[in-house]
């Protein structure tokens, strides 16, 4: 719907966590509101993806409430699961109920439409090697949901990663994406439309690309970005984040403006390194 390899101590620090998972969602958003702007270290090379230990097909959808650890197998649609299109509507591989967590998956080809959140969510170390539809959608309606993407990453997205199309917040820390049409997209034209909070922190972002983040100004959607790394991207053609008017009549959303102002798109220039 419209609707690295960082330096050595980084690096370990990210792997203890990723191993250990005892890091709570509210954690997470804590330490990412809390990072200071300005503070964007020098590119570097960005780590590599790790290696399936298996492969599961899906020929219907995975319900997930508690805990799901895919313990990095991969997961793959088949018979009605079995698309990688861009059809709207699509079945998820994994249907996350409000409160769960999704983690240690890779998502094969075809993915059909990903991960939906139903409520408050986490994936952690979730891995997408040719995004379908979409990598993930969420889909909370409360004002206190809390949907946090933790470390993994994503490829192949002609269009979305992640579609934002219900209320509350979205934090994607420690990810990397490339070859993709938009990180993350607040519903620019759902039924229901909501205010949403974005922020994007310590990703790697690799051309080619069109937009790290698109939000509605009108319905004060707000997105915020710290230590993001732009690679391969000299003429900065990847916009870091758009603002539109979002609607809720079904109709393409009007672009009107982009970069930071302060308001709704909340970074500064040193928040974003190119190399």
């Amino acid at each position: 719907m419209t609707s690295h390899k960082r330096r050595t101590g980084r690096r370990r620090a990210l792997v203890g966590g990723l191993a250990a998972f005892g890091i709570t969602a509210g954690a997470l958003v804590a330490s990412d509101l809390l990072a200071p702007a300005g503070a964007a270290p020098a590119a570097a090379a960005v780590p590599a993806w790790p290696a399936a230990k298996g492969d599961r097909p899906v020929p219907a959808t995975i319900e997930v409430s508690g805990t799901y650890d895919g313990r990095l197998r991969r997961f793959s649609g088949t018979g009605d699961l079995g698309s990688d299109g861009q059809d709207e509507n699509q079945p998820p591989l994994f249907v996350l109920e409000d409160g769960a967590t999704l983690k240690n998956v890779v998502l094969g080809t075809p993915a059909a439409d990903g991960v939906h959140c139903l409520g408050s969510c986490t994936l952690q170390n979730v891995w997408w090697e040719n995004v379908g539809e979409d990598a993930a959608t969420f889909k909370g309606t409360s004002a206190n949901a809390v949907h946090t993407v933790y470390g993994g990453g994503a490829r192949g997205a002609s269009d979305k990663v992640f579609q934002f199309n219900g209320a509350g917040k979205l934090v994607v820390t420690k990810f990397q994406v490339s070859d993709f049409g938009k990180l993350v997209r607040s519903c620019g034209n759902c039924k229901k439309q909501y205010k949403r909070t974005v922020v994007v922190s310590d990703v790697d972002i690799t051309a080619p690309g069109k937009s790290i983040v698109g939000v509605n100004a009108n319905h004060g959607d707000t997105a915020a970005l710290r230590n993001v790394r732009i690679h391969g991207d000299t003429k900065k053609k990847i916009r870091p984040c758009t603002r539109f008017t979002g609607n809720s009549t079904g109709k393409e959303p009007v672009e009107t403006g982009t970069g930071p102002d302060g308001t709704t798109c909340r970074y500064t220039a040193s928040d974003v390194s190119y190399d």
